[in-house]
């Protein structure tokens, strides 16, 4: 769990500082809505839930080469419901989360954005001015950036999802739980079709 000593060293040694990231409050639960992040139909078969850190290469690998695969065959033809879940492995991965979840109508498309192009501001010498222009592309202006990374109910709600995953078993990223069962590691499609291909009569 990324604790308020934690969350200090890591902000520090991410060159973070300047960001002022909220830390994790004593509140118990945040008290704005919180929705889950799911793409596929409600009556799907079988449910998929990842849990990703921003700042995971594995994650990005899946995101990009694996998911658009897995969607045009199970998600998109109605078979499969995907639930995407935080788990942010740093405060960086957290400030993405948090950006994402700042503007509603491109949550996705941020997260599929960052996943894209991660090396490019995960990497940087100075990763926080790296996302800042990576969100200058999704229309954040610098207000806009700097508030989102000051929401604090966003901030609670995006650990505890966290939390919620360790309560669970989850200790690395990309961990897929497909139709309960616990899975770690970027499978490849040929992996999640041995193990769907079951469970869907196939």
């Amino acid at each position: 769990m990324i604790n308020r000593r934690h969350a200090l060293a890591l902000m520090a040694g991410a060159g973070l500082v300047g960001l002022a990231l909220p830390l994790p409050s004593l509140a118990e639960e945040a008290e704005a809505e919180w929705r889950e992040l799911v793409v596929g139909s409600p009556d799907a078969e079988i449910e998929i839930i990842e849990y990703a850190s921003l700042t995971c290469p594995h994650c990005a690998n899946f995101r990009v080469n694996t998911y658009p695969l897995l969607r045009e065959r199970y998600v998109d033809t109605g078979k499969v419901r995907m639930v995407l879940r935080e788990f942010p492995l740093d405060p960086l991965a957290a400030a993405g989360f948090m950006l994402a979840r700042c503007d509603e109508e491109q949550t996705y498309a941020i997260i599929d954005m960052l996943f894209e192009t991660q090396r490019q501001w995960a990497g940087a010498d100075r990763p926080l001015d790296a996302l800042a222009a990576m969100m200058r592309q999704a229309g954040f202006s610098q207000e806009k950036f700097e508030s989102c990374l000051r929401d604090q109910a966003t901030y609670d709600r995006i650990m505890a999802v966290a939390e919620g995953g360790r309560a669970q078993g989850v200790n690395s990223t990309p961990t897929f739980i497909i139709d309960g069962q616990m899975h770690r590691g970027a499978l490849s499609i040929d992996q999640f079709e041995e193990i769907l291909a079951p469970k869907l009569g196939g």
